[in-house]
């Protein structure tokens, strides 16, 4: 459960303290009003060396513009991606089981909450990117734009969906933006627990009946191209500049790449078949081409023109979902308007 004591109130610009481990500010000599070029290399400098960038911090405003979208993006797919699985925690077949989906659909809107703030914080109103994530302006995850059918869709959700997306988070645990990079910490840790209730659900189906088994068979046939698709195309490592900024930390092949290592001896180990006859891994030939290298997994091809048509909300289920948020949004518009009015004077 995300703690609400862990989300801070929204600073404004000349509020904000230093950085929290209370560093001397006059070893981040950037923030000094320098000539741009100048400023500029010594902000690179402190990040390409490893350093945090803090929201009161000089950043450039390409640095800026990056880590909001990435930041928002992120905070948009945790607030749709509880749709998928909300509409099962009335269907969910025990008590102990409605329990635990309740949990973790409150835990992803709390990761929402963090993430919003910490993109708020880069200067963008939450409302604005509300306006914006309803209006289909912005993206969200590709597999939060796809049905959920059965309850085996549930176990696959929680358990190799959200695997894909910690192997991801993981990674941006060390993003140069130290808000993020500190959220992340918390987030990562509650997701894991995500993991184990949805690998609890596949295992449960999976020790069942024969029709229990080939209900997540079925699903895991219907959610592996979106999974293949999730961590997006392959991409130069030299020409990202949320790698160069270390915004993130990994390549969207590397952590393809990093997910099937983990989970492809997982999957089969439970007797389901991953639906890629083309799925093999290779020992003799790296990423990088040559013989010698560390192997990595040679897969088909995802479906990256599906790819592109569904984060661009024309995905199954794109426009239902964003119109459910925009009816609640309007039903709940008065709560909003009560909980932030200006205090009235007392006569």
């Amino acid at each position: 459960m995300t703690d609400p004591r862990a989300l801070d109130p929204i600073l404004a610009p000349r509020d904000r303290t230093d950085r929290p481990d209370g560093a001397d500010r006059t070893a981040r000599p950037w923030n000094d009003d320098l000539p741009h070029d100048e400023r500029y290399e010594l902000f690179e400098v402190h990040v390409l060396a490893g350093g945090k960038i803090e929201p009161n911090d000089w950043m450039p405003d390409e640095y800026r513009t990056a880590v909001l979208r990435f930041v928002e993006m992120h905070a948009n797919s945790e607030l749709m991606g509880v749709l998928p699985e909300r509409e099962w925690i009335m269907r969910a077949p025990t008590l102990r089981r409605k329990l635990a989906l309740t949990a973790k659909v409150q835990d992803e809107v709390g990761h929402a909450q963090l993430l919003y703030r910490v993109a708020e914080d880069l200067g963008k109103p939450r409302e604005a990117m509300f306006d914006d994530l309803l209006a289909g302006k912005t993206k969200f995850h590709n597999v939060f734009h796809y049905p959920t059918r059965t309850w085996a869709d549930i176990g696959i959700i929680a358990w190799l969906v959200d695997a894909a997306a910690i192997v991801a988070q993981q990674a941006l645990r060390d993003s140069s933006y130290g808000p993020y990079a500190r959220t992340m910490q918390k987030i990562c840790w509650e997701e894991s627990v995500h993991i184990m209730h949805g690998r609890d659900v596949v295992v449960t189906l999976m020790t069942g009946t024969d029709s229990q088994r080939a209900m997540v068979q079925e699903a895991l046939d219907r959610w592996w191209g979106p999974l293949m698709q999730m961590h997006g195309p392959r991409s130069d490592r030299t020409k990202d500049r949320d790698l160069h900024w270390r915004i993130k930390a990994k390549t969207s092949e590397e952590l393809r790449q990093e997910f099937l290592t983990i989970y492809v001896p997982r999957i089969l180990e439970l007797g389901l078949t991953i639906p890629d006859p083309a799925l093999s891994f290779d020992k003799a030939t790296g990423e990088g081409g040559e013989a010698g290298e560390p192997g990595e997994w040679r897969y088909t091809d995802p479906d990256w023109a599906e790819l592109r048509t569904v984060v661009t909300n024309h995905g199954p289920m794109s426009e239902e979902r964003l119109e459910f948020r925009r009816v609640s949004r309007e039903a709940t518009a008065w709560v909003r308007a009560a909980i932030l009015a200006e205090p009235r004077a007392v006569a």
